[in-house]
C-alpha cells in the first residue's frame, strides 16, 4: 500500500504504516485486491500444468533460500540430474 502524499510504501504485515493518521490514507493497487488475484492465480495454474506437460525434465525450485544454496541446486540439476520419477 501507498501513502500518497508522501510515496512510500508500506506491508500490512512486514512494514505497517507507523501512524493511524498514515494508515487511514494508504491507498491500494487495484491489481493486488483478492479478487484479481485469484484471478491471475487460476491463470498461474493453468499454465503450469500445461509446461509441466511440455517439459518433462524440469524441476522445481525452492526460491525461498539463499541465493548460493538455490544456484548449488540449480547446478546439481543440470550436471548430474536426479533420476526421473
Amino acid at each position: 500500500r501507498t501513502d500518497p502524499v508522501t510515496g512510500e510504501r508500506y506491508h500490512t504485515t512486514f512494514r505497517p504504516a507507523p501512524t493511524p493518521e498514515i494508515q487511514a490514507r494508504l491507498r491500494q493497487n487495484p491489481k493486488d485486491e483478492e479478487e484479481n488475484i485469484k484471478k491471475r492465480l487460476d491463470i498461474y495454474y493453468s499454465n503450469v500444468k500445461a509446461l509441466e506437460e511440455f517439459y518433462p525434465d524440469a524441476f522445481y525450485v525452492n526460491a525461498d533460500q539463499d541465493p548460493y544454496v538455490i544456484f548449488e541446486f540449480i547446478e546439481s540439476c543440470i550436471i548430474k540430474p536426479l533420476p526421473c520419477k
